[in-house]
């Protein structure tokens, strides 16, 4: 068997092996959102996040965006083309390089503080909450060094084919920010020990951030050094391999940073509306729970098909090349299509059972859900988006995403600019333009790749759509009867109930769309249930 179809059958089954490992990290995500939230309530959360909302942001565009996509596409070809020691050079160089560069960033943020916090808040009008978020931003800026460093480790793991550890990373970034968080707040906060917690205890959580990037980091080190890496640093930059990196890097930053701009902007315009500090709370409550089968599938498939791909585009657009690209977007509809109809469905009651404890209030569910419905109808694409856009890449078309990125922020940033100012509508509408400018950037990626790529399986992929859509919408009859019927007194009901009402319908609705899927013969049902049953027998 050839080596492009080996690398293409693996497909499913190393995407299942990131999203057990992502899977871990989103949870914990998850629970650290929670006692965020509970502890403290939406007011100081809202303050929080956005404190956080620039060092995440890089983050994002770092660890799964343009500084790991340029990366691991130079990065494979070296290995390709000069064999592993002229790539570890190139390792070694990315990463005295990204420390000098975002040491400096830091420290600008850091000094910038009260600026920004004005900038990215122009609503808030509480002295008291302004202050609170610029000591928490000069904390946890420092972040961005360590993600950055973090981006490259990722890189070059998952340029060697391993996807377990850099993905589990994550949870490890998650779980300092818990233990760490809650250790130094209690250490911090007289009020945190004696159970009256205060705002002083964010402080704690703050340091958290900073623990919890330094395990996402040393937890990948032993991998790295298995895979044959030696520690070091060297400041050669004058060097092709840099330039190859930095030359995909700034269109594919832009490109990459569309949505999180997208994200940025709907923080500002949020605090401009009638909710103020909640508003940036209640909208990251619902991208969190966005965030959950976006990282088990979007990003678990965009991880293992861009080291693939960049390995394919060296021999050009071949027919390999296509049917990896076209297989990522047909996992990636199949799994995330049954997870934005739940998400939907049951965006209220998902919100509730999770969040609705401690300080957390059901106006603050209600506020949640709205967006949660938003962003689940945009899951689909910008899952399908995290697999396209770095595509462009490995085929040297570096400005086509950039320029569909800008569009789409010019796009997004008018809308909220209408439904804030004009409207006066709520943080809602704010989501729902963050969706639409998901599906049009997705439209577009897809109709300029299938040009590029001299077609892109378009059939295959309409034929699976429809034959999906069949099991979507069964699965969709089921969750709307069971709903109405178990549970219909939702408030009433204890928690226990409503878990296991909750579980067992999304359970019997798992069941119908594998099922009718299968039946379809959906390539996919069949691999996804054939990995899971291998899984069992063992």
């Amino acid at each position: 068997m050839s080596e492009p179809t080996k690398d293409t059958n693996s497909q499913a089954k190393s995407t299942g092996v990131v999203s057990i490992a992502i899977l871990c990290s989103r949870v914990l995500g998850l629970v650290r959102d929670q006692l965020l939230n509970g502890l403290f309530g939406s007011h100081f959360t809202g303050i929080f996040t956005a404190a956080f909302r620039t060092p995440n942001m890089l983050r994002d565009l770092f660890a799964e965006g343009a500084l790991s996509t340029a990366f691991v596409t130079t990065f494979t070809k070296k290995i390709k083309n000069e064999g592993d020691e002229a790539a570890w050079i190139l390792g070694r160089k990315m990463l005295a390089l990204s420390i000098c560069f975002m040491s400096m960033v830091a420290l600008a943020g850091v000094a910038l503080a009260p600026w920004l916090v004005r900038l990215m808040n122009p609503g808030w009008d509480n002295p008291e909450s302004i202050n609170l978020c610029i000591w928490l931003v000069r904390i946890m800026y420092p972040f961005i060094t360590l993600v950055s460093m973090t981006a490259l480790v990722m890189g070059m793991l998952n340029s060697k084919r391993v996807y377990f550890i850099p993905a589990v990373a994550s949870a490890f970034f998650n779980l300092g920010c818990i233990v760490g968080g809650v250790v130094s707040a209690w250490l911090l906060d007289p009020g945190f020990r004696e159970g009256a917690i205060t705002e002083k205890g964010l402080t704690g959580f703050a340091i958290g951030t900073l623990i919890g990037g330094v395990l996402q980091l040393v937890i990948q080190l032993p991998a790295l050094k298995k895979v044959g890496f030696r520690m070091g640093f060297d400041f050669g930059w004058k060097d092709q391999g840099v330039r190859d990196v930095l030359h995909l890097m700034w269109p594919s930053l832009i490109a990459a940073g569309g949505t999180q701009v997208g994200v940025t902007l709907n923080s500002i315009f949020a605090s401009l509306t009638p909710g103020k500090e909640a508003a940036g709370a209640w909208l990251a409550n619902a991208q969190r729970l966005q965030q959950l089968p976006l990282g088990l599938f979007g990003v678990a498939v965009a991880t293992v098909t861009l080291p693939m791909l960049s390995r394919l585009a060296a021999e050009g657009m071949t027919p390999a090349f296509r049917g990896a690209l076209a297989k990522g977007l047909r996992l990636v509809l199949f799994l995330t299509l049954p997870s934005a109809i739940g998400l939907s469905i049951f965006a209220k009651e998902i919100v509730s059972l999770l969040f609705e404890h401690g300080k957390f209030t059901a106006h603050d569910v209600a506020m949640t859900a709205g967006p949660l419905q938003a962003y689940a109808f945009g899951l689909v694409f910008y899952s399908a988006i995290k697999v396209l856009q770095p595509a462009f890449y490995t085929i040297g078309k570096r400005f086509i995403p950039m320029i569909v990125s800008l569009s789409i922020i010019a796009l997004t940033a008018s809308l909220n600019a209408v439904t804030v100012f004009v409207l006066k509508w709520d943080h809602t509408a704010l989501a729902w333009g963050t969706a639409l400018g998901l599906s049009i950037n997705f439209v577009a990626l897809y109709l300029s790749m299938r040009k590029f790529a001299n077609g892109l399986e378009t059939g295959a992929l309409t034929q699976s759509l429809i034959r999906l859509m069949v099991g979507v919408g069964l699965m969709a009859a089921v969750c709307y009867g069971l709903k109405m019927y178990l549970l219909a007194d939702w408030a009433r009901m204890s928690f226990i109930t409503q878990a296991t009402g909750l579980g067992v319908i999304v359970s019997l609705a798992a069941v119908v769309y594998f099922y009718v899927t299968q039946k379809l013969r959906v390539e996919e049902a069949g691999e996804f249930i054939s990995i899971v049953s291998k899984r069992f027998k063992r």
